[in-house]
């Protein structure tokens, strides 16, 4: 079960992709870099992986996160 939620424009050749997915039989969350460039097009070993185990303490902290505007 992989399902893709979104993409962030990282530069002109990688996008940080957000997807739901089931690793091992656990549910989670990966965030990881995709690359389109002459050589290879494909997801990068940078990244990483929540578990929907940690997912609510994961949105706390991102929650806590503020910038000056």
């Amino acid at each position: 079960m992989d399902k893709e939620i979104g993409r962030i424009k990282k530069n002109d050749t990688t996008d940080i992709v957000i997807k739901i997915d089931d690793f091992g039989g656990v549910e989670g969350v990966t965030i990881r870099e995709f690359v389109t460039t002459d050589r290879y097009t494909g997801f990068t070993k940078q990244g990483t992986r929540i578990t929907k185990d940690n997912w609510k303490d994961f949105v706390d902290l991102i929650n806590k996160v503020k910038f000056d505007e």
